[in-house]
């Protein structure tokens, strides 16, 4: 997941490390690790071309199963035991466990936060505050803001970024490109802040102080963000003028399902105040959703029992109706659709679809480390490695296949990490070089990629397709393009004499 505080997967980073540095994977032949990949590639983009959207409510999930096995028969055909592919597989979903329990309570949270007024009372701010012009710049500025503060993309995006393409979508813009604002600004935010996990374990694998690592992040995040800025400004200057119809339409109708009030917004500023010192966001995020439901109890009773199972009454189908909430979401009672459709999602439930496609990926992920096929992979990719520049630009393209063949970012960042250590030192480059091209390649292409973690994540909680958003991941997509500029021309590397012979 990207990224939480240290206290919070230090077991995931442990998981990663471990699984990076095994020396128990049998070898196996370059031609055998790409089969795999070649037969994972075939079936998703079979996928995607017979069910289109719909391809990630099941029909990816098989192709990686199918793919998983297809690993497992090479391994079985190696002599690697069954066991030892079940402990890959098992190790591989221990480290992706945490992601999943956030995902069931982001889901809680955002039924709880709907239910309590919360989420509504932030699209009306939106909406009456950020004009169309200036929407998605302003976006990807609070939400770099919030993810700075607390050192995590996914709860800004499970957060702040809801309540946000909920208020795009009531302005009639784009929710693609209102989640790709939200997604440059949260990673932005994530990267420099020394509260990230991710930024903890690229700089830890690497061996590189934090923040000499976080201040060198700047030679790729700040012209990616400055960018992004840009190009979300160029969009929203495109935009209509907001329809004051529209607007007083919302008002209206949120004002008559809901009590708004700047009480609604407590269950946001527990949560913010408990993840800038640094509480494990897991049960943060639990005490927020449950803080949410027992506030709708008290400031929306009605619309509590309107949840609640028919033929319960008071105080009983308030309580009833906050648990349905956190577990199935909310239901709106309007019958304007533009309403219902910002309304009527959350609860644990939603989230279901999503985990299942994490625990397939993981499990075709585990077979492949398990059975060395994925290590095998990575090292031939060091074949192409001929100077600086190669070192580099395959550094990054490692860590991106990382994310796709591992589904996780921490994988992608530890086991190439671990790879590529002894060729920086080699060439008398500093760790820095390293860690920041595993940022640039592993943690912000993660939330690229459909049945990645953080793919996943973004997806179902955003409410928008990967493939969807991935266009407008501004941030995202030009730190990796800066990144491979800047190594083809020398730009931002730092020697290290003591490391190693300096080598072209």
């Amino acid at each position: 997941m990207t990224d939480e505080p240290p206290s919070q997967l230090e077991s995931s980073r442990d998981a990663a490390t471990h699984a990076a540095l095994d020396p128990d994977a049998p070898g196996a032949t370059l031609f055998e690790a790409l089969l795999p990949v070649v037969l994972l590639v075939t079936l998703l983009a079979s996928s995607v071309a017979i069910f289109g959207e719909d391809s990630s409510y099941g029909p990816n999930q098989i192709a990686l199963l199918l793919s998983a096995a297809f690993a497992g028969l090479l391994a079985l055909r190696r002599g690697i035991g069954w066991r030892a592919l079940q402990d890959g597989i098992v190790q591989a979903i221990v480290i992706a466990l945490p992601a999943m329990l956030i995902l069931l309570m982001v889901g809680a949270l955002i039924g709880a936060w709907i239910l309590s007024g919360t989420v509504p009372y932030l699209i009306l701010l939106g909406t009456n505050l950020l004009s169309p012009q200036w929407f998605y710049p302003a976006v990807c500025l609070i939400c770099a803001l919030v993810s700075l503060s607390i050192g995590s993309s996914w709860t800004t995006a499970g957060t702040i970024g809801v309540a946000l393409i909920g208020a795009g979508q009531a302005m009639d813009l784009s929710p693609a490109v209102t989640a790709g604002a939200i997604i440059s600004g949260a990673y932005f935010g994530d990267k420099m802040s020394p509260l990230s996990d991710t930024t903890n374990l690229a700089a830890a694998v690497s061996r590189a102080d934090l923040f000499e690592h976080i201040r060198h992040m700047l030679y790729t995040a700040l012209p990616a963000g400055i960018t992004a800025l840009v190009l979300f400004t160029l969009i929203g200057r495109s935009s209509i003028e907001a329809d004051s119809g529209l607007q007083e339409m919302l008002t209206r109708e949120l004002g008559a399902e809901f009590h708004l009030s700047l009480l609604t917004l407590l269950p946001l500023a527990v949560l913010v105040i408990l993840s800038a010192r640094r509480y494990p966001p897991l049960p943060v995020l639990a005490l927020g959703a449950v803080l949410g439901a027992m506030l709708a109890v008290f400031l929306q009773f009605d619309a509590a029992v309107a949840l609640a199972p028919e033929g319960m009454h008071g105080v009983a189908a308030a309580l009833a109706g906050a648990w349905i909430a956190l577990f199935d979401g909310y239901k709106s009672t309007t019958d304007a659709a533009s309403v219902s459709s910002l309304l009527d999602r959350g609860g644990m439930s939603s989230m279901l679809n999503t985990i299942w496609l994490i625990l397939c990926a993981m499990t075709f992920g585990g077979v492949m480390e398990r059975s060395g096929l994925l290590h095998r992979l990575l090292e031939g990719l060091l074949t192409f490695v001929r100077g600086t520049t190669s070192l580099i630009m395959t550094t990054l393209g490692t860590s991106f296949l990382g994310n796709v063949l591992a589904a996780d970012q921490y994988m992608a960042i530890a086991i190439p990490g671990r790879l590529f250590e002894k060729a920086y030192q080699d060439r008398g480059l500093s760790p820095l070089n390293l860690s920041r091209s595993l940022e640039d390649g592993g943690t912000l292409t993660s939330v690229l990629i459909p049945w990645n973690t953080c793919g996943a994540y973004m997806a179902a909680t955003l409410g928008v397709a990967t493939f969807a958003y991935l266009p407008f991941a501004f941030f995202n997509l030009a730190a990796v393009g800066f990144a491979l500029i800047w190594a083809t021309f020398g730009v931002g590397l730092i020697r290290d004499p003591s490391a190693g012979l300096v080598r072209a």
